[in-house]
């Protein structure tokens, strides 16, 4: 019977890259998030959805300890990446978020040259020992962010001067170079044209080959493109979380219908 135990506990850990329990977040006096449990899977694009200031951003940036740089926000609960409790007071958040790597709503390049924006993570995480592994890192990250090809003959270019979409494929480039084994998105694509658009749903999903991927998304067709699982948060409650398919056709809950079909949102 233990060893049953051991074996879903291990299935558990393969297929589950962070597993979230009672998760509760305060700002002030304000409930934002309450009681969210949810395992998310490796290499699968998980999709939150939902109304605005439902709580689905704000509980993103609980899973790479973003809300710890907000003074009166408070997380309760266990965030655990890989069975380690992230919250646990020995990790250091700083090496926690080259773990789970972050982009933005807004396209945010440094103001630096596009070699040196995606150079930048490594360098203070000392990944490379010289120029020449340094170069290697840069070049493998530009080409997972699907902008190589584009930038290859203006690396020493200013990362501001390349179109938004452009400029949000960098910052996944700059994402992954320090190999993280999650990628949170907070609405990548809101800022986009179309075509931008297009080009970074077709990069997200390449990109779950390799990661575990988180989106935060206002488009709901965004999210059945692109994602395998979807969670619905409402009012900072997680109503209800399963299949992409599943949730977009035979959703169980009332709550779910009613936004997917527009009546709420």
């Amino acid at each position: 019977m233990n060893d049953m135990r051991h074996m879903d506990r291990a299935v558990d850990l393969l297929e589950n890259k962070i597993i979230a329990k009672g998760v509760d977040v305060f700002y002030g006096e304000n409930h934002a998030i309450k009681d969210v449990s949810v395992e998310i899977r490796d290499k699968t694009v998980t999709a939150f959805i939902g109304p605005s200031g439902c709580g689905k951003s704000t509980f993103l940036r609980c899973l790479n300890r973003m809300n710890d740089t907000i003074d009166n926000c408070r997380v309760e609960g266990t965030i655990k990446l890989d069975d380690e409790d992230i919250y646990d007071k020995r990790v250091d958040p700083v090496q926690l978020r080259a773990k789970v790597g972050m982009v933005f709503q807004k396209p945010n390049p440094f103001p630096k040259s596009i070699y040196d924006n995606v150079a930048y993570g490594p360098r203070i995480h000392g990944l490379s020992r010289n120029k020449a592994e340094l170069d290697e890192i840069v070049e493998k990250s530009l080409r997972r962010g699907a902008i190589w090809d584009e930038v290859k003959d203006r690396l020493h270019a200013p990362g501001t001067g390349l179109s938004g979409g452009q400029q949000q494929r960098l910052c996944i480039a700059r994402a992954v170079a320090t190999e993280p084994e999650v990628l949170l998105m907070d609405e990548p694509c809101s800022a986009l044209d179309p075509i931008a658009t297009a080009q970074v749903e077709e990069l997200i999903d390449e990109l779950r080959a390799q990661y575990s991927v988180v989106i935060v998304t206002h488009s709901m067709q965004q999210a059945a493109r692109v994602s395998q699982k979807t969670a619905f948060f409402h009012l900072g409650n997680l109503v209800e979380y399963g299949e992409t398919g599943q949730i977009f056709t035979n959703p169980t809950d009332p709550r779910t219908e009613s936004y997917i079909t527009g009546r709420i949102g």
